[in-house]
């Protein structure tokens, strides 16, 4: 097993989480960045402190949404785990089962 694999298994066993846990926090992570979702002409302030993220969690979140902007969401959990601020680490384990509902409260913009 190689050392990145034992590394994603300890965070996934130590702390609960699931490969769709760090999916829906990438999701979450560019809903942060662009929560327009890539569209042109629509800007959007969204206070995240009424989604439950703190504004020093929100910048976290933020520059993970930069660098994934255009990735999959199922990024190596290793990869995604170093670049989280303790705080953030925290606050994903206590919020990991319902990270997938702030993606549900931006519907997709490009549907008719």
């Amino acid at each position: 097993m190689s050392k990145n694999n034992h590394e994603s298994l300890r965070i996934e066993e130590l702390y609960k989480l699931k490969p769709v846990h760090f999916a829906d926090l990438i999701r979450t992570a560019q809903l942060v960045f662009d929560p327009s979702k890539g569209i042109t002409g629509i800007e959007r302030q969204i206070d995240w402190n009424d989604f439950g993220i703190p504004d020093n969690i929100a910048e976290n979140l933020h520059l993970l949404g930069e660098e994934f902007q255009y990735s999959s969401p199922h990024a190596p959990v290793d990869e995604i785990w170093k670049k989280l601020t303790e705080e953030t680490r925290i606050w994903f384990v206590e919020n990991k089962d319902r990270l997938w509902s702030i993606d549900e409260a931006f519907p997709a913009l490009d549907e008719d």
